[in-house]
């Protein structure tokens, strides 16, 4: 990308290497792991926007409703003026609802893992928002990075939507948020999403849609294995396989495999048994009570929520002490 006074761009894409040592780790765990952060090439990315748009799966409309029923009062709420620094910015599409709400726009920082998709999104940020300035930055959020200098004086609200919160295990989720608050001063805001605990059949239709599109999104993991690390996945041999683990308070996503083999990656041999299942996914669902104990501690505290009618979904504004 070429930097221009609205639009720069910072490159800490995680390394090839990294995805491979990360891969091996995983793989040479018991059970076998993979982390979901690699899910987002251009082409999981492109998936992913598809599974946002299916029938079964309600997060993002509902999400997205809520934002649109809400957007001036969370920007009140925030201070009115601000620079919002979104984690696993996507295409983008949600914050343009707050931005759309806002009087005077400053400074929109984006960061994503996925280099394409953060492209694309961020120039038409730049067409659609002529007076913002907007950084690109091309990183994992949960790796330390520097937050760029066009934020440093102004208050600041991050952005973290999709409940995104819930693929991470319950303590790493507060760990999280307590480095978060740790870049933030008094005042500063969070904005986070929380995809709330319900009946079990409709947990379930959204991770496994007819269309199979939320399987082909899982595989494709393998996929970019085979093509990024030279692994040799035949991946005829696994399937798709998501379900709501109810002790856990989550939906868990696997590959399992459909017959024993041998699989090479970075110079190893990794054996799969019939059945065996390798992890790639969580997505924990809370009860207020479990987003209490989540925040307890990191330096914010529990401000304004926002939910839709069925109460599937919370909008919560976490503010700095």
């Amino acid at each position: 990308m070429k930097p221009s006074a609205q639009l720069s761009w910072i490159d800490r894409e995680p390394t090839v290497s990294s995805f491979l040592a990360d891969a091996i780790e995983g793989l040479s765990a018991t059970p076998k792991r993979l982390a979901a952060k690699y899910f987002y090439d251009a082409q999981g990315s492109e998936l992913f926007e598809k599974i946002t748009r299916l029938p079964e799966y309600y997060l993002t409309r509902t999400e997205i409703g809520i934002l649109e029923m809400n957007a001036g009062s969370i920007i009140e709420a925030c201070g009115g003026e601000f620079a919002l620094i979104e984690f696993g910015s996507g295409s983008s599409t949600k914050v343009r609802i707050l931005l759309d709400a806002m009087e005077r726009k400053s400074c929109y920082i984006s960061v994503d893992i996925s280099p394409e998709l953060l492209r694309i999104a961020s120039e038409e940020l730049t067409r659609v928002y002529p007076d913002l300035t907007v950084a690109a930055v091309c990183a994992d959020y949960t790796e330390p990075f520097e937050i760029p200098s066009c934020v440093s004086s102004k208050r600041k609200v991050i952005f973290f939507p999709g409940s995104t919160i819930g693929n991470f295990e319950p303590v790493d989720a507060h760990s999280f948020i307590r480095k978060a608050a740790s870049d933030l001063a008094t005042g500063d805001s969070m904005i986070i999403g929380f995809d709330l605990k319900k009946d079990h059949e409709t947990l379930n239709a959204a991770y496994n849609d007819a269309d199979g599109v939320t399987a082909a999104f899982n595989l494709n993991l393998l996929t970019r294995m085979n093509r990024e690390l030279d692994a040799d996945f035949e991946l005829g041999n696994f399937e798709h396989v998501a379900f709501y683990n109810a002790e856990a308070g989550r939906i868990e996503m696997h590959l399992r495999a459909l017959t024993a083999q041998r699989v090479s990656l970075g110079g190893q041999v990794f054996s799969f048994d019939e059945g065996e299942l390798l992890h790639t996914e969580n997505s924990y669902k809370y009860s207020e009570r479990d987003v209490e104990r989540i925040i307890e501690g990191t330096g914010f505290v529990a401000a304004e929520q926002w939910t839709d009618d069925r109460k599937l979904f919370a909008v919560q504004r976490l503010v700095m002490r």
